[in-house]
């Protein structure tokens, strides 16, 4: 009986120390940074559970661009690409984590592509060379695209020692990201405003 009860001790979910972080994007000269991607990895891992957010993964042709602009999917999310518009479109990427091919199709068809590996995916379409996107690929449920005013909140982080990666597609350095080593609270909230260097 004490056997069984251990093991049952072992398996119930422990509830640890969650602070949230809320950050507040700015540019060299004090603009915001709309669509940066920021992730958080704990020093003690991400959960093995699968990652789901609570948003579609849904990359909307329509008006001749993508909308989202800056997508942000889990690892090993399927993407639908719907076409609005009442041309056809071809996407395409040539970037390293995904290089595919969603051949020419009409308005309202759909296709989609799986993204198995993490990493920033450039997208365009091999017809109309205005339209441009992202999909940022995340092995982490700790992730959130800024807003107009540049402010990302990410909810129930574990507290304790992490990283914190912002990515967009024009911040200087290494793969577009800035990387930052803190320290998030046990209770509370993890505040700070971060300048970025942008081409």
């Amino acid at each position: 009986m004490r056997t069984i009860a251990l093991i049952l001790m072992l398996l119930r979910p422990v509830a640890a120390h969650a602070g949230d972080v809320t950050l507040a994007l700015r540019t060299a000269n004090g603009r915001p940074l709309a669509d940066a991607v920021v992730t958080v990895h704990p020093a003690n891992g991400v959960p093995r559970t699968p990652i789901r957010f609570p948003w579609s993964y849904d990359v909307v042709q329509q008006n001749l661009q993508f909308v989202p602009h800056v997508q942000i999917v889990p690892v090993g999310a399927t993407v639908r690409f719907p076409n609005r518009d009442r041309v056809r479109h071809h996407v395409y990427s040539f970037s390293r984590p995904a290089r595919f091919e969603l051949r020419l199709y009409g308005r309202d068809e759909a296709r989609s592509y799986t993204f198995t590996t993490e990493g920033a995916v450039a997208i365009g379409c091999n017809i109309h060379d205005q339209m441009t996107g992202y999909i940022k690929v995340v092995d982490t449920p700790w992730a959130a695209r800024s807003d107009a005013q540049g402010r990302v909140r990410i909810a129930s982080v574990p507290g304790g020692a992490a990283r914190v990666t912002i990515w967009h597609p024009r911040l200087r350095g290494r793969e577009s990201e800035s990387v930052y080593n803190v320290t998030i609270p046990a209770t509370g909230t993890f505040a700070r405003q971060v300048t970025l260097e942008t081409r």
